[in-house]
């Protein structure tokens, strides 16, 4: 055949093949970066409603800022770290290149930067001032973060240096959520606990955030992008050289794997949380998901389905057991179990993934082919020292710069605007502002008859208020009730208070808390011209349900009554 036209074959196939890596690329970066609404969702839904706006705008901030930084100085310093470290070139670096594919790979690069980033955001929730959160993001994206992935993943024109000893991370199992979960509790071990969290006997009282549908929801579109983040790593689908499989080649065991870590995290969360507290707790199943997809992110191209099972398994258990070492005994104040979370799953399963280990004659490829069982135990020592040394340098990093905030009075809110919440205080908004509190009276019934002003000579001639506190869901029988005795006009307010009732108990994260303030609605209503023992038996008639709770009523006069509109007084103005 004409070379010609076998070189022009050859070029056609190259860019066929270049198509498919960069198309490839680009959907699993797109993916990875649609992890940040689930971040968003599940860190959003784990706070106080009072919190909700500043953990939303956190993780856009941590986007926004994060990229630029990291387009700008944190590829740069990654590549000139990794090359001094590993070996490598020793001119100036900024990317990989200046083609299509190149710059592909810059983005695929930040999108895991601005993950290890966006993880600290939970542990501060509640009381960290946005500018000291925002620096932060700033320098993880250009130092802090950057310096790791230098030891593990770039070195042009070398090897990077924990890659020399031996260490393996495919995916980021340290490198980016290790790298999240150690700083996030650096970061609020420094900060301190938020308000009333601990009480002066060392005692933990329970914060249950505002909304576990937020939680789960954020939980499931992290597992979505879960698999651009893992299996989006076998970045390249075919080798323009040889135009055969490149890591296509072992695309699909790592798809397995991270489907069995998920699964597996999130039964060993559930069966820890059955043995500790008698109830499978929802939030630990969420956040169990989340650390068995940890667990394996390291070791995903390493392991067998066993060790996928395995080290997920162990990874969902040790969620519980390491949340509330850290929440009693270290009163470390992690509002996310960032550290669980991300932290110590990477950590697991960096360090035990040789038992489980595709090569050569590790436990599990015994166990999962049949053949002799022994252990490589050359291959713990790198991983151990791999994930101490990107302790150290993390923990070391991140408390520089959050104790140099506290030490100048930056790195915390206020007591009272984190009383009246930081959504307030640092956005001027309120997430949720036509409620007025976290429970909504449902509000039913209505008054078909036209509206009238009181007026007349009942009640001994006196201005009475009647005041009825009675369950939410009764409020529209109440309504109803007052418009048919002719006394529609009435004030209702959200309280909480107790009586009769008995306390209920709640459950957070497996731990109990006592409710003993109940949510009810105070009903206020001036009467002249009604008889006040007619708007009483109207309310108490509507409002009966036969159980403790079902309220009170208190009849009191009023001493005078003024309208603003006319100026009138007393029982002209009602």
């Amino acid at each position: 055949m004409d070379p010609v036209v076998l070189q022009a074959e050859a070029a056609d196939l190259e860019s066929l093949a270049t198509g498919m890596n960069l198309m490839w690329a680009l959907t699993v970066t797109f993916l990875i970066f649609f992890m940040h609404a689930g971040f968003a969702m599940l860190e959003a839904g784990q706070v106080r409603s009072k919190n909700v706006a500043n953990q939303l705008t956190k993780n856009m901030l941590t986007w926004a800022v994060g990229i630029l930084v990291f387009f700008v100085i944190g590829m740069g310093i990654s590549n000139n770290v990794g090359a001094a470290l590993g070996g490598g070139d020793s001119t100036p670096l900024t990317m990989f290149g200046a083609g299509s594919f190149d710059w592909a790979m810059w983005l695929f690069s930040a999108v895991f930067a601005m993950t290890a980033a966006t993880i600290v955001s939970g542990a501060v929730a509640g009381r960290a001032k946005l500018r000291a959160y925002v620096t932060y993001t700033f320098l993880l994206a250009a130092v802090i973060y950057p310096v790791v992935a230098a030891m593990v993943w770039y070195a042009p024109g070398g090897t990077p240096i924990l890659e020399q000893l031996g260490y393996a991370d495919f995916a980021g199992g340290m490198v980016v959520h290790g790298v999240g979960g150690v700083a996030g509790l650096t970061a609020a071990w420094i900060l301190g606990a938020r308000m009333d969290k601990y009480n002066e006997d060392g005692s933990v009282n329970i914060i249950p955030g505002h909304s576990m549908t937020f939680a789960v929801l954020g939980t499931l579109i992290l597992c979505f992008g879960w698999f651009g983040f893992n299996v989006g790593t076998a970045a390249t689908v075919i080798d323009t050289a040889t135009f055969e499989l490149a890591d296509f080649d072992y695309v699909g065991s790592v798809a397995m794997v991270t489907a069995l870590g998920m699964g597996l995290g999130a039964l060993g969360a559930s069966a820890v949380s059955l043995a500790m507290n008698g109830k499978v707790d929802t939030l630990y199943v969420a956040n169990g998901m989340l650390a068995g997809l940890v667990g394996v992110t390291g070791p995903t191209d390493l392991i067998t389905p066993m060790g996928a099972i395995a080290i997920g398994f162990l990874a969902g258990a040790q969620l519980p057991i390491v949340f509330k070492f850290v929440d009693e005994k270290l009163k470390i104040d992690d509002v996310c179990a960032v550290f669980p979370v991300h932290g110590t799953a990477g950590m697991l399963g960096l360090v035990i993934y040789p038992l489980w280990s595709i090569e050569g004659t590790a436990i599990g490829g015994g166990l999962v082919a049949g053949g002799i069982l022994s252990i490589e135990a050359g291959a713990f020592g790198p991983q151990i020292l791999g994930v101490a040394v990107i302790t150290i340098w993390t923990v070391l990093a991140t408390a520089a710069v959050w104790g140099a905030f506290k030490a100048i009075g930056q790195a915390r809110v206020t007591p009272d605007h984190e009383r009246d919440g930081l959504d307030l205080a640092e956005h001027g908004v309120d997430t949720y502002p036509e409620f007025g509190g976290p429970d909504v009276a449902t509000d039913g019934g209505h008054a078909e008859e036209i509206l009238r002003a009181d007026g007349g000579e009942p009640n001994d001639g006196e201005l009475k208020m009647v005041t009825a506190v009675v369950r939410p869901d009764r409020l529209g029988a109440v309504k109803q009730a007052l418009a048919n005795v002719g006394a529609p006009s009435l004030t209702v307010t959200n309280v909480s208070g107790r009586g009769s009732q008995p306390a209920k108990k709640g459950q957070w994260r497996g731990e109990e808390y006592t409710v003993d303030l109940h949510q009810k609605v105070k009903i206020e209503c001036v009467v002249a011209d009604v008889p006040a023992d007619e708007v009483v038996e109207a309310i108490a008639d509507a409002a009966n349900t036969g159980e403790p709770g079902d309220g009170k009523i208190f009849v009191v006069p009023v001493e005078n009554a003024y309208q603003v509109r006319t100026g009138k007084t007393g029982q002209d103005a009602v």
